[in-house]
Parts: C-alpha cells; sequence; structure tokens
C-alpha cells in the first residue's frame, strides 16, 4: 500500500490577518548540522520552533495568498537565499526561498501579482513564507479575493449532511478519472462549482485521513479505495 502524509489546509487569508494571529511555538532540541542552512540552523539553535499560528478557532500552518510584489532581495556571494515581500492593501509579509527553490521566484519583477502556496515559518519573530508554489496571476485576481474573504466574513456556511457527502462522491469522481497522473487540488476546486473551496478542502482531508485517496506528491492526490 502507497503511504501518504496529511496535508494541512492552505488557507485562503489575508495577510493582515497573519499578522493579526497568534504564533504558537514550542522548545526544539539544539541541533549541529552544519550542511543546514543558516538561518535554519539558528531558527533551531534559538531552542524555539514555530508550530501554527492561532487564529480564531483555526491553527494555521499552510496559506494560500494572492498579492502584489513590493520588494525583492538576492543574496550575493555563496549563500544562495531570495526573498519577496508581498502586499495586498491589508499589510506585508516576506516570502523566502533557499538554495535550488531560488528559482521559484527568478522572472519576478516588482508589481506582478502572485499567488501563494506555502508554509508559515518564523525566524527571530518574523513570520514569513516557506513557498510550495508561486505563480503569476491576472492583477484582477487580487480583488476577486478580496470580494471572497469579505463574503466569508459575511457569511458562514452551514454545511448539511447531504451536501458534504454529495461533495466527497465528486471529488472521489474527479480523483477517479484522472488516475494516470492524479488530480491537483486546484483542478478539483475548478470542477466543484457548488461548494466553497473550504469545504472541498475540509472533504479531501477527510479522504485522505480514512485512507480512501492518497498524496503521491504535493499538491496531487490519487485515488486508493
Amino acid at each position: 500500500m502507497a503511504e501518504y502524509k496529511k496535508r494541512e489546509t492552505a488557507y485562503k487569508l489575508r495577510i493582515g490577518d497573519i499578522l493579526n494571529g497568534t504564533p504558537i511555538v514550542e522548545q526544539a532540541e539544539v541541533l549541529n548540522k552544519p550542511e543546514m542552512p543558516n538561518e535554519a540552523f539558528q531558527s533551531q539553535a534559538s531552542r524555539e520552533r514555530f508550530r501554527y499560528l492561532e487564529l480564531g478557532d483555526k491553527k494555521i500552518v499552510r496559506v494560500n495568498l494572492i498579492a502584489n510584489v513590493v520588494e525583492i532581495y538576492n543574496a550575493e556571494g555563496d549563500k544562495r537565499y531570495s526573498s519577496i515581500t508581498i502586499d495586498d492593501a491589508s499589510g506585508q509579509v516576506r516570502v523566502k526561498v533557499f538554495g535550488g527553490d531560488v528559482s521559484m521566484v527568478s522572472g519576478l519583477s516588482y508589481g506582478d501579482t502572485i499567488l501563494t502556496i506555502g508554509l508559515l515559518r518564523s525566524y527571530n519573530n518574523e513570520l514569513y513564507v516557506m513557498p510550495e508554489i508561486i505563480k503569476k496571476v491576472d492583477a484582477r485576481y487580487l480583488l476577486i479575493r478580496k470580494l471572497e474573504l469579505e463574503r466569508n466574513l459575511k457569511k458562514e456556511e452551514k454545511i448539511e449532511p447531504a451536501k458534504a457527502t454529495s461533495v466527497k462522491e465528486q471529488i472521489v469522481s474527479i480523483i477517479k478519472s484522472a488516475e494516470d497522473n492524479g488530480a491537483s487540488t486546484e483542478d478539483i476546486i475548478l470542477k466543484i462549482t457548488s461548494a466553497s473551496p473550504e469545504l472541498i478542502n475540509s472533504e479531501i482531508v477527510k479522504l485522505l485521513e480514512e485512507g480512501v485517496i492518497y498524496e503521491p506528491r504535493p499538491g496531487k492526490v490519487r485515488y486508493l479505495g
């Protein structure tokens, strides 16, 4: 049986929400690993490790952000490190990449609107994002995301059991039809128009926990049965 690892929901947030949340950290053992990136080593040496961001009743590890690039930094010398600062008018946060991942931001320019999905991390009391996906999008998506989040705040969706069952069945059907290569979570969300992305993500997580599907690689799911 193929192994899979539970993947945290990537919450759609405004950057201001992240800044208003409460970072939860725990004590970590000091690791003496010279091959680790310098910042990662220092973070371990500080004996604190970021666990999640507490925001209301949510424990957030992954985020899904749409924002504009307002600053780009590339380290000179042997260390391969880059960072971009993104802004969605509610606040700013840095996105950091190390080593071979610097190619993720190499094609970006000031003013680009990007979709960023990644893990929250903390260093020197600064929350930042370690990206899994960075994708340029039309600038209009920033307004669409703002309207979507404002609508969600005004009206909390009440999920009926029958609706959740229907969504789960649709998810399984889509995954089965893409058996050769697996289905991306983004494609599943786009194809199911009768439910919110939050409900779809929630049902995907449940299917992973139940062992009905598994994740052969980040962002892709396949049917296990």
